[in-house]
């Protein structure tokens, strides 16, 4: 069976939800890193054990949060001796804004990845851009690197948008679905 760990921050509580919706969708387990910027022992077990890994992190002044950065500050021991090696990576963030510098934080987590030397998996998904289109229409906001999503800076943890989740979760299944592949 294929074992997918979905790391994340969320500073008030709107990344847990896109979190929650990449493990659904990739039946994967969640590692919390907490508000001091630390996972346990035991999620660090799980990171290593797992066959993909996905990163996620609210974009916060254009990057990923300082919790975050000390998470992949502390993945330099896995990276020294490369046991992250070959895993299936992938990442989603959530900004106030619809743009909200999300890519920056995207292709922190790929590079992050590539050093871990990883592969990377986009989202697969085309983009919501039609005349047509509606908010809650799956990758609205439109990412092929990784799920994005958008959430007003005043809004209730409850009120993220059920496209974006869709998005996420859809995005989950992907993940797994590669994995499963290149492992054969």
């Amino acid at each position: 069976m294929t074992k997918v760990a979905v790391v994340f921050h969320s500073g008030y509580g709107h990344t847990v939800k896109q979190a929650e919706a990449v493990a659904k969708g990739a039946n994967g387990e969640l590692v919390a890193i907490d508000a001091e910027g630390n996972i346990t022992d035991a999620q660090w077990a799980t990171l290593n054990e797992a066959d993909a890994i996905v990163f996620g992190s609210p974009t916060y002044m254009g990057t990923v949060s300082w919790q975050f950065k000390k998470f992949a500050d502390a993945s330099s021991k896995q990276w020294f001796s490369q046991q992250w090696k070959d895993k299936v990576f992938g990442g989603f963030t959530n900004s106030a804004t619809m743009n909200g510098d999300k890519h920056s934080t995207l292709h922190y987590f790929f590079t992050l990845a590539m050093q871990h030397s990883g592969v990377w998996v986009g989202t697969g998904l085309m983009p919501s851009n039609a005349k047509s289109a509606k908010r809650d229409d799956v990758n609205y906001v439109g990412s092929f690197a990784g799920a994005m999503m958008q959430t007003p800076s005043d809004a209730s943890v409850d009120e993220v948008n059920a496209g974006d989740l869709e998005t996420a979760r859809l995005y989950g299944e992907r993940i797994t679905k590669i994995t499963e592949q290149l492992r054969g």
